[in-house]
C-alpha cells in the first residue's frame, strides 16, 4: 500500500482525474474498478470516482508497484485492461495467435501501445502467469513476425527453453508455414518455384528482386500452388522454403503477379478500384513437422494448426 497526500497545487481535482496523470500506466478501466473494490481510499474511507479532493486529503492506494513505475516502452503492457488476442492454441510452453491485419507485432514509430506483443505479455500478466518483477524472469517473445498489413498465425513463446527450441526449428525449416494470397492475374505455370534474390533497402523499406546472386542479397525460394481462379483474380498457397522480408509480395510482384492490394509492390490502380489497402496475405496453417527431437516441444510433432477464417478468401472466393 502507497499513501500520497494531496498538496495545495492538487486539491480541487477529481479523484480519478488526479490518479490517471499520476500513475499513467493504470489502465482507465482498471482504474475505475479499483475505486469501486475500494483498493483506492480517501482518508482510509470510500472513494467517490468524481470526488473532489481537498488540501491534506490522504489516498491510499492498494496497487501493484510496477503502476507506480514511468512508462517505458517495456512496461507499456501494463496500460492494455482488456487484451485482445485470438487464440488459435495455448499450453503452458506457447501460444499460437491469430494477428489480425493492420496490428504490429512490436512497438514502431507509428505505434508504441497497442502491439501483439504488449497484448501477449498483459494477458499472460493479467493470468498470474507472468510478472516481469519475478527474479529471473523470463519476457515472453514472439518466435515469428508478420507485416503489420498481414495476418495469420504467430507463435509466442513463454520460456526460454520454448523460444530456444521453436527459433531452431524454424532455421531448420521444421515447421511448415502456409500462406493464402490472391494475385492479380493466374501465375504460370499454376504450381511451381521461385528461385530469387532479394536486397533489402533500409531506407524505403522495401527490397528489390534480382535473378543472380548479389551482394547483400539474399536466396529466397518459395513454393506455390493455384488453387482457383475467379476472373483476373487467382487464389494461391504458398509455402515458405525461406523466411525473407516481403518475401512473397516482392517474388509474386516480380512474375507479373502482385497480390491484391499491395500498396507498396501492387497495382494501385486495380486496388482503388477492388477498395483493398492492405495485401491479400495470411499465414493460415501452421504444422509442427518435427523430424529431429524437440525437447519440451515433442509432443507438438505432427500437429498442424489452422485459423477458422481469411476475410479475403471468403470475400473474393467464397464456398461453393
Amino acid at each position: 500500500m502507497k499513501e500520497l497526500v494531496i498538496g495545495k497545487n492538487d486539491a480541487g481535482q477529481r479523484l480519478d482525474r488526479f490518479i490517471s496523470k499520476s500513475l499513467p500506466l493504470l489502465p482507465p478501466g482498471l482504474l475505475q474498478k479499483y475505486i469501486r473494490i475500494k483498493r483506492i481510499k480517501v482518508n482510509g474511507g470510500r472513494a467517490q470516482r468524481d470526488q473532489r479532493l481537498q488540501q491534506g486529503d490522504v489516498l491510499q492506494l492498494y496497487i501493484n508497484d510496477e503502476f507506480f513505475e514511468q512508462p517505458r516502452e517495456e512496461n507499456l503492457f501494463l496500460t492494455l485492461f482488456r487484451p485482445s488476442l485470438d487464440i488459435v492454441y495455448e499450453d503452458e510452453n506457447l501460444l499460437l495467435l491469430n494477428k489480425r491485419p493492420g496490428l504490429v507485432v512490436h512497438a514502431d514509430e507509428t505505434e508504441k501501445v497497442n502491439t501483439l506483443i504488449n497484448h501477449i505479455q498483459a494477458y499472460l500478466y493479467q493470468k498470474r502467469e507472468w510478472n516481469p518483477k519475478w527474479e529471473n524472469a523470463f519476457t515472453p517473445a514472439l518466435c515469428n513476425r508478420i507485416d503489420r498489413n498481414t495476418g495469420g498465425i504467430v507463435i509466442a513463446a513463454k520460456n526460454a527453453e520454448t523460444l530456444r527450441i521453436i527459433n531452431e526449428k524454424i532455421r531448420d525449416r521444421e515447421i511448415d508455414k502456409r500462406y493464402l494470397c490472391i494475385t492479380l492475374g493466374a501465375p504460370t505455370p499454376p504450381a511451381g518455384k521461385i528461385e530469387c534474390f532479394l536486397l533489402k533497402d533500409e531506407q524505403k523499406k522495401q527490397v528489390a528482386v534480382y535473378h543472380r546472386p548479389i551482394p547483400g542479397g539474399k536466396t529466397a525460394v518459395t513454393r506455390y500452388q493455384t488453387l482457383e481462379k475467379r476472373g483476373e483474380l487467382a487464389l494461391v498457397e504458398v509455402e515458405l522454403l525461406t523466411g525473407r522480408t516481403h518475401q512473397i509480395r516482392a517474388s509474386f510482384a516480380d512474375l507479373g503477379h502482385p497480390l491484391l492490394g499491395d500498396g507498396k509492390y501492387g497495382v494501385g490502380e486495380k486496388n482503388k478500384r477492388y477498395g483493398e489497402t492492405r495485401q491479400a496475405l495470411y499465414s493460415y496453417r501452421l504444422t509442427f513437422d518435427f523430424p529431429t527431437d524437440a525437447g519440451i516441444l515433442n509432443y507438438l510433432k505432427g500437429r498442424s494448426f489452422q485459423v477458422d477464417e481469411v476475410p479475403f478468401r471468403e470475400k473474393y472466393f467464397p464456398a461453393k
